[in-house]
């Protein structure tokens, strides 16, 4: 058994995050597959896969490790966070270690730039590879899942479905270590904005006409559809209701149904109603529009 890496599951568990051993010197789970599981002791009921089996029990945690030295993982989904992973880029010439390729921590400030965010400050470790990982805390009010590239080249992101290395492990003989204060982060707004799914129980605004005429009248009746989604948010969605709303109008003002600026008016009008502050409504906003523009079909495909 290796101290520190029993130090290092305990601290993080302390901290509430589910951890699970990684075999010795890897990223892979050492936990046994679906194919191999004798469905007893935890696997009785089925099988259960590492986000399952992760815990934050002291008594499981130094069981575990008290069998290998296991570097550790962090399940991110039942950890309640969202790990920004800023990688390098992969060496596609084995005679030569120079590339001028950006690597993650590049791309993502300049994404930062692009949307007028300013680069957070939270948790980060430095990874074996000499990439980063951004601790955040996921929000509540919605359920995140894995991404890769979804933000920018090589940004990808860790939630459910997915886990971490753990500072204190180690791979290729480097470890896994804490830089600069150790505070954790919520998500920003205007990066939540960029990865949240569509939210499934919410009805579509009405389709676009194909008349100038009726093409007016569609973008009215969603930015009413809109405007009355934030309106009636419960406590703790009205961000995410925010971001809805602007992602659905998207289109019609790519489509030059709407001006802009209307659409940014009324919700951010209705976004400080609802208690969001203004700075907030401002970057969830503006990141929906941009993003849903961006993204829409022409209207002939829509």
């Amino acid at each position: 058994m290796s101290e520190h890496l029993v130090r290092a599951a305990l601290g993080a568990a302390e901290r509430g995050w589910y951890v699970f051993p990684l075999r010795p010197g890897t990223k892979r789970p050492a936990l046994h597959s679906e194919q191999a599981c004798a469905h007893t002791g935890p696997c009785q009921s089925g099988h259960r896969k590492w986000e399952a089996r992760a815990t934050t029990d002291p008594d499981r945690i130094r069981a575990a490790w008290s069998r290998a030295p296991f570097n550790v993982g962090i399940a991110t989904g039942p950890s309640g966070l969202l790990v920004i992973d800023l990688d390098k880029p992969k060496n596609q010439d084995n005679h030569n270690s120079n590339t001028d390729a950006p690597d993650g921590a590049t791309t993502f400030a300049a994404l930062c730039e692009r949307t007028g965010q300013t680069r957070p400050r939270t948790r980060t470790i430095r990874t074996a590879s000499g990439g980063h990982h951004l601790y955040f805390t996921a929000p509540a009010a919605v359920r995140l899942h894995n991404t890769a590239g979804t933000l920018a080249p090589l940004v990808d992101t860790r939630a459910w479905g997915g886990y971490v290395v753990a500072a204190g492990s180690t791979i290729n003989g480097r470890t896994y270590e804490v830089e600069g204060p150790a505070l954790l982060s919520p998500l920003p707004p205007g990066l939540l904005a960029l990865l949240i799914p569509p939210h499934p129980s919410t009805k579509s605004p009405p389709p676009p006409m194909q008349t100038a005429a009726r093409t007016g009248k569609a973008a009215e009746a969603a930015l009413t559809w809109g405007r009355r989604n934030i309106r009636q948010a419960p406590q703790g969605t009205r961000n995410v209701r925010l971001l809805e709303s602007a992602r659905a109008m998207g289109r019609f003002v790519a489509w030059g149904d709407i001006p802009r600026h209307v659409v940014e008016d009324a919700f951010q009008g209705e976004g400080e109603a609802a208690g969001l502050t203004a700075a907030e409504c401002r970057t969830t906003i503006r990141s929906a529009l941009d993003w849903s523009i961006r993204t829409c079909r022409p209207r002939t495909a829509a």
